[in-house]
């Protein structure tokens, strides 16, 4: 009894030991766990933290690029990706697979077959969603929206942002593109930019209930994104818009290799224009043929637009007397034999003068090589910028190449062969003739805003290139550029514009032939050129305009399609930018329909309607009174040819139709009406909450919606083409 009593006695000793080992052991652990906070090398915090927590991303957007006026020209827009859920577990699944690819193959650019078998395969291979190819990527809002009307079940969509150039093909290779996502910039301001118009994300974090429900009363830790600097270019749209229409009807009418064209202000450097052909629409880069951009990137034996600086040289030296008779046809240097132009015949005996105005180049290569001789000439040639890139804002500029100054480059050089220049060195050198002898390097951005700090973080500043002449020589090489264009035998008569004085220099620059020494022949083997400014007498713009092997009529002289583009621009960057045309008579044209509104307050409408149209003008009548009380713009302002003017009558206010209207337009009209404007979308208006008709209250709110027209996204048609509908 004893033994079993001690037996059982033991038993419970190492019972109650056992607990006890085991209380202690778990005590340690509970102990260590909430000292250390760490369990097999987790953090137990951290792990509650994360089980608990959500974040979620904030995304920054890309930074917009502007013209001068604010209208974006490379913006972040949403777009849309469809994709189809083929799991039929899934309630919106697609269930009629020939239906579905029967509806949906013409929108997405597939055949219904090929759509078809991807929907089939697709389910037979068990996954739970497919997406639909390259052409349902990105799609605009109205696409979506008309792809959703067809009410296709399993059909769905993902928001994504997307680069939109809303201007197509316009700027193209000033603006380059990203790709779509905009994960990495290509060309152009995009890639020389891409720092400054990156984004980066930020994120939200806060704790949630099982359900996914945030819990009350907990903070949020917010990371900021940081959206991307919005860039303001020189750019003028009114002028590109006009450059570009000029530009694609030479290129249709006459197939050149290339073209090149470039507007600045004279004063400034400003460029306010400046295109090429072939372009391209940055929102289809995939079918690019050209990534050069000709302004900056190209450089070629300039041809006789060379001569007016060999001129001013001389002028400048004091050795130039344009009455001075010399033996026209041709001219031996170092055993070549230099002809004029009409087939080294001459004109006789002539003056310099007449010899510049008739683009000799016998007249040049003497004064080149006889009058300043090759060191002070190509001294000169330094002085203007031809040894050294501009240093202009855009990427890739090339390098001239001067030819060696001995006598023979310096005769050739003296009327634009042997050395190579680029487009934007000749903008830059004419600014100096044009610009009273002081010469302006050339820039194209304005400004560049950061979003974060709302603040400029760059903002630009003309800046003089040099001097490399005086004002009597720039007066002086201008009085002759005008004579080029306005007399008789001046090479530049295809260059009046009536109503404009007109000073400038035609080239016909020979290329060198890639299978051997020399250079191509025939009529149309040539860049022809033109560089002018206006008005003559002190000039604010310069146009250079040059087209490469453009195929010509027999009868037809290579000035043809230079000034079919010239011409058109000029007029209209004058216009536009309210410069004072000289010798205008009565009518002109730009009396009212590109100078400066005139007043029509106190006048019938029907009559100030009448004048508005006849000089080309788009009256848009708010009110039903008879007379006119207030208009916009108003007397003084400047007006564009086929812009709106908007006339207030004395009677009720009503909204008209502003169906179809740039958002441009609308701002105006708000501004005007006194209304408070709210926009969704981009490119042209479909609705107006606000009916037509109805009466407008001062302090109102009007909100809009814009959407791109899917017929012409669908044809690709041209941001020049978009500008002209909705002026």
């Amino acid at each position: 009894m004893n033994n079993q009593r001690k037996r059982m006695m033991m038993r419970a000793f190492i019972l109650l030991g056992g607990v006890v080992v085991f209380f202690l052991v778990f005590t340690g652990r509970i102990v260590y766990v909430q000292v250390n906070k760490e369990v097999g090398g987790e953090n137990l915090a951290q792990m509650a933290e994360s089980r608990w927590t959500t974040s979620q991303t904030l995304e920054g957007e890309r930074g917009t690029i502007y013209d001068r006026d604010g209208e974006p020209l490379a913006e972040e827009v949403q777009s849309y990706t469809a994709f189809a859920i083929l799991d039929e577990e899934y309630e919106k699944h697609v269930k009629n697979v020939e239906k579905t690819a029967e509806k949906l193959a013409p929108l997405i650019g597939l055949e219904i077959t090929e759509l078809e078998n991807m929907l089939e395969k697709g389910k037979e291979e068990g996954k739970f969603q497919i997406e639909l190819g390259s052409d349902s990527k990105y799609l605009s809002l109205s696409k979506k929206q008309e792809i959703e009307q067809l009410n296709l079940e399993g059909i769905h969509f993902r928001k994504e942002p997307k680069r939109y150039y809303p201007n197509q093909t316009f700027a193209s290779h000033i603006l380059g593109y990203t790709e779509r996502d905009m994960s990495e910039a290509k060309m152009g301001l995009e890639l020389e930019l891409n720092d400054a118009l990156s984004s980066s994300d930020g994120s939200v974090s806060y704790q949630q209930n099982r359900k996914g429900i945030p819990l009350w009363n907990m903070e949020e830790t917010v990371k900021e994104p940081r959206d991307g600097e919005d860039v303001h270019l020189t750019i003028d749209s009114n002028i590109q818009t006009v450059l570009e229409q000029a530009m694609s009807k030479v290129n249709e009418k006459y197939s050149p290799n290339k073209m090149t064209a470039v507007v600045a202000n004279a004063e400034t450097g400003k460029i306010l224009g400046m295109g090429n052909r072939p372009s391209f629409n940055p929102n289809k880069y995939e079918s690019i043929t050209n990534y050069t951009n000709y302004a900056v990137s190209d450089r070629f034996e300039p041809g006789s637009t060379m001569k007016m600086f060999t001129l001013a040289a001389a002028l400048e030296e004091g050795v130039y007397d344009g009455s001075e008779t010399y033996q026209s046809g041709t001219y031996s240097v170092a055993s070549e034999t230099i002809n004029d132009h009409n087939n080294g015949e001459g004109w006789g005996t002539i003056t310099y003068d007449e010899g510049f105005r008739r683009s000799s180049n016998v007249a040049f290569a003497k004064v080149a090589l006889e009058k300043l001789g090759p060191e002070t000439f190509f001294q000169y040639m330094n002085d203007f910028g031809f040894s050294e890139p501009t240093g202009i804002d855009l990427p890739n500029e090339a390098d001239s190449l001067l030819a060696e100054p001995n006598e023979l480059n310096t005769a050739i050089t003296g009327f634009g062969q042997s050395s190579s220049v680029t487009p934007i060195q000749q903008v830059q050198a004419a600014t100096a003739v044009a610009n009273d002898g002081t010469m302006m390097k050339p820039f194209i951005v304005k400004n560049m805003y950061n979003q974060t700090e709302e603040e400029y973080s760059y903002e630009a500043v003309p800046e003089a290139a040099g001097t490399p002449i005086s004002e009597s020589t720039a007066a002086q090489v201008r009085k002759r550029m005008r004579q080029v264009v306005a007399s008789e035998e001046g090479t530049g008569q295809p260059f009046q514009i009536d109503g404009i004085n007109v000073a400038g220099k035609t080239g016909t620059a020979q290329i060198n032939d890639p299978n051997g020494p020399g250079y191509l022949s025939g009529q149309d083997k040539n860049i022809f050129s033109f560089i002018g400014m206006a008005p003559a007498d002190d000039p604010s713009i310069i146009v250079y305009v040059s087209v490469d092997r453009p195929d010509l009529e027999p009868t037809e002289a290579g000035s043809a399609p230079v000034s079919q583009i010239f011409n058109p621009v000029m007029k209209q960057s004058l216009s536009y930018l309210n410069l004072t045309p000289e010798d205008v008579e009565e009518e002109k044209v730009y009396e009212e329909d590109g100078m400066k509104a005139k007043s029509y307050s106190g006048e019938s409408v029907n009559h100030a309607a009448s004048r508005l149209e006849k000089n080309n003008l788009k009256p848009v009548i708010i009110g039903n009174g008879n007379t006119v009380k207030s208009q916009y713009p108003e007397q003084g302002e400047p007006l564009i040819i086929g812009s709106k003017v908007f006339l207030k009558t004395d009677g009720k206010a009503e909204m008209p139709d502003i169906s179809g209207w740039s958002l441009r337009d609308v701002k105006r009209i708000s501004m005007f009406a006194g209304l408070e404007l709210d926009h969704i979308g981009s490119g042209y208006v479909t609705q107006q909450s606000i009916e037509p008709g109805a009466e407008i209250q001062d302090g109102g709110y009007l909100t809009v919606e814009l959407k791109k027209d899917p017929e012409q996204e669908e044809s690709g048609s041209s941001g020049e083409e978009d500008r002209q509908q909705r002026e």
